[in-house]
């Protein structure tokens, strides 16, 4: 049976200690997008990884995070233009739910929100977008 979301959710992203995080559930972008500013490459254990900076809804100032890179991608940001975007797996908490999730850096101090999820963080997950409804899915830990 199909879980119904709503076109805003709170998400929570445990390895950045974000337990609830407004997020935009966007169908018509491919690929989820995190506000991460400062974003340095670096090699650790013959790795690429990225330092960013990160602010935590409730918090004034912004932390820094270090995560291993998994890809680049070219992906259109919202003007239409292409972007080389950073690419990190984390764990997103959706409800009682959670898995993994492949997610862009991108500046979107510009946008409402801070996460958007698209059509591949929630593809095979048993649930349907309601685009007139928000903030249907209980934002409790799973279970």
């Amino acid at each position: 049976m199909n879980e119904i979301i709503g076109w805003r959710e709170y998400i929570g992203l445990p390895e950045f200690g974000i337990p609830k995080l407004p997020a935009k559930i966007d169908t018509g972008a491919r690929t989820s997008a995190l506000h991460a500013l400062n974003q340095e490459v670096f090699n650790r254990d013959d790795e690429k990884w990225v330092s960013f900076w990160l602010k935590r809804p409730g918090q004034i100032k912004a932390e820094r995070f270090e995560t291993r890179i998994v890809d680049r991608r070219k992906i259109k940001n919202t003007s239409g233009d292409q972007e080389l975007r950073l690419i990190i797996h984390t764990t997103l908490l959706f409800g009682r739910h959670k898995w993994g999730i492949d997610v862009s850096l991108a500046d979107r101090k510009r946008m409402e929100f801070d996460i958007i999820l698209g059509r591949t963080a929630i593809r095979g997950k048993n649930v349907l977008v309601h685009p007139g409804r928000s903030f249907l899915v209980n934002p409790a830990k799973p279970g």
